[in-house]
């Protein structure tokens, strides 16, 4: 039977790697730091395997994800440099890349192979130019391996037993969907060195930084909100101050409940078991007899309002600023901020009229 482990495996393998390629790389500036932080989380993978089986204690996890933050916290991780110089053949002499400073990397060519060295924007007009549509093979193999995986996976059985594990078709379905995108990518776009790949992810991990991490920083902490109670908590201070009788109260509250819990913990679906718990089911579903999959279906929408105006949402707001190397990185977020107040209001608006 196979489970979900080899995944785990198999991405701490790959940051492992990611930090041997900078620990390796002499003229970057910041490669210890950067080396510690990925060689640990990858080795936390590792070790987690050991932990869910009870065989291994857990607070080893937790000091980790303390050294990890005061990493990343005292600076010691992420690139510093305006411009990323590659000395292997295709990879350019890079470009002006925003506002940050100097990264330590040589503005020269030199015998060393950086991790940060990457093609230039005129080298990848022109590959895009050369490739066409081929470009976008290694991007779709992933979903359709991973739908027909997750879809026919547990379908499969052998001796009797099922091939996968309950429950881990969908991500044996993602981890082999993306093997299999980076084999067809190297077969496609043959690159110079094997190795591009790993090159390439360890640029764009510094590229992103901590910031990486914070979706499964997140979703952790949903799961700590819920078991503490916090929804109940919350429920119990709403009532206590929420006019009796008045749906459009109720409403309002449980649309910027949602979208402000979004923004405190930077995921709506982290936040929506904490407002349902604490005024969803209780007051709106079962005080105004709501209709359940209309008023959560729109509370998660005025969650993803506040997924529009937060830094937590690192994903969403701060991941694309540094891949585009924005000079403003919270530049989304205030481009966004107009637009999230007007939906925020028309999905109160909505919840009221149709949910009831």
């Amino acid at each position: 039977m196979i489970t979900s482990e080899w995944l785990y495996w198999l991405i701490g393998a790959f940051f492992i790697a990611v930090a041997v390629l900078i620990v390796t790389d002499t003229a970057h500036a910041k490669r210890l730091g950067n080396a510690a932080f990925w060689g640990i989380l990858g080795l936390s993978f590792f070790y987690g395997t050991f932990v869910a089986a009870k065989t291994a204690p857990s607070w080893v996890l937790g000091i980790a994800v303390l050294v990890m933050v005061a990493l990343a916290g005292l600076g010691f991780t992420g690139t510093t440099s305006r411009t990323r110089v590659a000395s292997i053949p295709g990879a350019g002499t890079g470009a002006e890349t925003g506002p940050a400073e100097p990264t330590g990397v040589a503005t020269k060519p030199s015998s060393s192979t950086s991790v940060l060295a990457t093609t230039s924007p005129d080298e990848r007009a022109a590959f895009a130019t050369r490739f066409g549509n081929r470009l976008f093979i290694p991007a779709l193999v992933v979903p359709v391996v991973a739908v027909l995986v997750a879809t026919l996976g547990p379908l499969v059985r052998i001796g009797g037993d099922p091939l996968l594990a309950e429950g881990s078709a969908t991500l044996t379905g993602l981890g082999i969907g993306s093997v299999l995108a980076v084999v067809v990518a190297v077969f496609v776009l043959r690159p110079p060195r094997i190795a591009t790949p790993i090159r390439e992810g360890g640029r764009l991990l510094q590229a992103i930084g901590w910031a990486a991490l914070l979706p499964q920083m997140l979703s952790t902490l949903g799961i700590v909100f819920t078991q503490a109670g916090v929804g109940d908590a919350v429920g119990t201070i709403i009532k206590s101050v929420l006019p009796e009788g008045s749906l459009l109260a109720a409403v309002v509250v449980y649309c910027l409940g949602m979208a402000l819990f979004t923004i405190i913990m930077g995921n709506a679906f982290a936040a929506f078991p904490i407002m349902t718990a604490a005024i969803g089911w209780p007051v709106l579903v079962q005080g105004f007899d709501g209709n359940p999959a209309a008023i959560f279906a729109i509370g998660m929408l005025a969650g993803f309002c506040g997924t529009l105006v937060t830094p937590m949402a690192a994903n969403f707001n701060l991941v694309p600023a540094a891949l585009l190397e924005m000079r403003d990185k919270y530049g989304p977020i205030k481009a966004q901020i107009p637009t999230a107040a007007v939906l925020l209001v028309v999905n109160m608006g909505v919840m009221y009229l149709v949910a009831f």
